[in-house]
């Protein structure tokens, strides 16, 4: 058992240390498979193992995929493009209103898909946008940086908008629609005091008044090529995509909807997930006329391979008695009081994974409450403090999540300097007071709403 230990220790370090460093901008998908390929290799899970890592991350899988696949079809209809180019509008030349703009818009994307896919979608339109703003670099930041952290905190409220979460959910055998009812309103309340925080830490970096007029910067976004709208610039185009874009979004929002009402009448969210995508994939297909091959070419499949491979090391972790040790430690903790419980739990997967990254922290808290033979209730809202400690305390350092790595390679691309000193400038105010205050709220909420 030692020998198997230290080669699952060292599989597990090893790949969170290359998911870190990306050598050549390498997709995380591959350290993973190699770590998992090690850990079968030696026996550490087995078959059964196996089988049951592809029952708990499969739906989850499945849905994420679906999600991503709308939203790549979104972004062909030029739905991105009109966003920021609303958003400027909205704005009306004030640089204080554009930031919360920005935030409600990365908000909105995460609800409406996923954080990893509202950071791939928000992170290129800000870019696109504040250049057109011309805005200096170092005016871009605020923005962007405060845009990429609600964008990833964003997924706490349902638990649709982050693959782990689904995953972590099917762990402890509790519904979306429980999920949601239990966590939007404490999340959400938590979300809008973290903006409004970063807002006091931020204002005197954002300028009063953007320098280029709107429509300027209207007319490089609506300029984009789009059909069946291909005709001059006009205030009836401008119009037309206009009520073209609202049917689209009303569409996504509905079957994001229904995956709430799936939940609740125990249908599975990913099959209508799945139906979603097919018939929005059909939409695109009518209207422009393309082969939906190129759509399927663009989704990161590679996301169904990181999922299992981490699970399969996480697994091997388990097997380990790695669980078996948090148990030992936080049992006596967890059963002081819901409150304590809630923060000590919260906070340790808020450590953990700024330490070795979100996705590796949950699957291992939730697995370690699992054996604990908590009563329902009790399991369900350190369970949630855990999502909280996941994706909102996992943004005091820029390697705590997938996203926010996703965030910075992004911005090394578009030649964007962010450094550490500019990130830590907010984080380390903001992430640990809004992780009070929502673990907090959570706690008031389940004692108001649930407890009886």
């Amino acid at each position: 058992m030692s020998f198997q230990i230290v080669i699952t220790g060292l599989v597990f370090l090893t790949t969170m240390l290359v998911i870190f460093w990306r050598p050549r901008g390498m997709n995380e998908a591959w350290p993973a498979s190699i770590g998992a390929a090690i850990i079968l290799l030696t026996g550490i899970v087995s078959q059964a193992d196996i089988m049951d890592i592809i029952d708990k991350i499969g739906g989850a899988s499945i849905t994420i995929i679906a999600t991503i696949v709308m939203a790549v079809i979104l972004e062909s209809f030029g739905f991105f493009h009109w966003a920021a180019a609303y958003l400027a509008k909205l704005s009306k030349g004030s640089g204080y209103r554009l930031y919360w703009n920005v935030q409600i818009l990365c908000f909105l994307m995460t609800l409406l898909f996923n954080n990893d896919g509202s950071i791939l979608i928000t992170t290129p339109i800000l870019l696109l946008l504040l250049k057109n703003l011309q805005l200096k670099p170092h005016q871009q930041i605020p923005y962007l940086l405060s845009g990429a952290l609600i964008a990833t905190a964003s997924s706490a409220p349902i638990g649709v908008s982050n693959i782990v979460n689904l995953i972590a959910l099917e762990i402890v055998q509790m519904s979306l629609w429980m999920h949601t009812a239990m966590m939007f309103v404490p999340a959400t309340i938590g979300l809008f005091f973290m903006s409004s925080l970063m807002y006091l830490i931020l204002r005197n970096r954002l300028p009063k008044k953007l320098p280029n007029s709107l429509n300027d910067v209207e007319e490089v976004f609506f300029s984009k090529n789009f059909h069946p709208l291909k005709t001059k610039i006009s205030v009836e185009t401008k119009q037309k995509r206009t009520k073209f874009m609202m049917k689209i979004l009303l569409f996504v929002f509905i079957m994001r909807c229904l995956l709430f009402v799936a939940s609740f009448v125990n249908v599975p969210i990913e099959i209508v997930a799945v139906l979603g995508s097919a018939a929005l994939l059909f939409w695109r297909w009518y209207h422009l006329r393309t082969n939906p091959v190129d759509i399927l070419k663009k989704t990161p499949w590679q996301i169904l391979i990181f999922a299992f491979s981490m699970y399969v090391i996480i697994y091997g972790l388990h097997n380990v008695g790695l669980t078996a040790l948090l148990v030992q430690l936080c049992e006596p903790i967890v059963n002081q009081g819901l409150f304590q419980a809630s923060f000590i739990m919260g906070g340790l997967v808020s450590m953990l994974s700024n330490i070795f990254n979100n996705h590796p922290a949950l699957m291992i808290g939730t697995i370690t409450l699992t054996e604990m033979g908590l009563d329902p209730i009790t399991l369900k809202t350190i369970y949630l403090a855990n999502i909280i400690g996941s994706d909102m305390g996992s943004l005091l350092l820029p390697i705590g999540t997938l996203a926010s790595l996703l965030w910075m390679h992004i911005l090394r691309k578009n030649k964007i300097k962010v450094t550490w000193k500019d990130y830590l400038s907010v984080t380390l105010i903001v992430i640990p007071i809004t992780t009070i205050v929502t673990l907090t709220l959570l706690y008031f909420w389940v004692q108001l709403v649930f407890a009886n």
